[in-house]
């Protein structure tokens, strides 16, 4: 039920997100049936303005607030957290995994048999299905097979620097 209402919002977000500049990254809603909390994921759509600030975010949330309140997907109350989508970027469209190619994730699928997460180096998309380098070789997953695909943030580069 949450999850038909996550792709609900995520749908009506979508369709207003362009005007405001903005790509919707994900929808989470989690909680109480009640007084459920809608989780809104945003970035820039155009990657050229670099990612987007909390300023940015705090500035984005009223239009945010008016789709939902216009879809009307909760008899009741609901908290709306609006945020960037981190440094643990959840990826879910093919444009995330063209955009995000060379970045390391880490992977989790719906398949019932075998293996199901995965780590590696997103290579990008291919025959419809997301290419992953890992070490034990490539890896094809369909993509309508992906339950879940998130950026893996790599600190070592900070760390290297800090010791100096």
């Amino acid at each position: 039920m949450a999850q038909d209402r996550a792709v609900g919002i995520l749908a009506a977000l979508e369709a207003a997100a362009g005007a405001h500049g903005v790509d919707v990254v994900d929808v989470e809603v989690v909680g109480a049936t009640k007084a459920p909390t809608v989780r809104v994921r945003i970035d820039w759509a155009d990657e050229a303005r670099g990612t987007i600030s909390l300023d940015d975010v705090a500035a984005q949330t009223g239009w945010v607030s008016e789709a939902i309140d216009e879809l009307d997907p909760f008899p009741g109350s609901f908290t709306l957290e609006v945020s960037s989508p981190g440094l643990d970027r959840p990826l879910r469209r093919v444009r995330d995994f063209e955009r995000f190619a060379g970045q390391q994730v880490s992977l989790t699928t719906t398949a019932t048999e075998g293996r199901r997460r995965f780590t590696g180096t997103l290579e990008g998309m291919r025959e419809g299905s997301i290419a992953l380098s890992t070490d034990e070789g490539e890896v094809l997953v369909p993509l309508d097979q992906v339950r879940r695909c998130t950026i893996k943030p790599d600190f070592s580069a900070a760390t290297k620097k800090s010791s100096k």
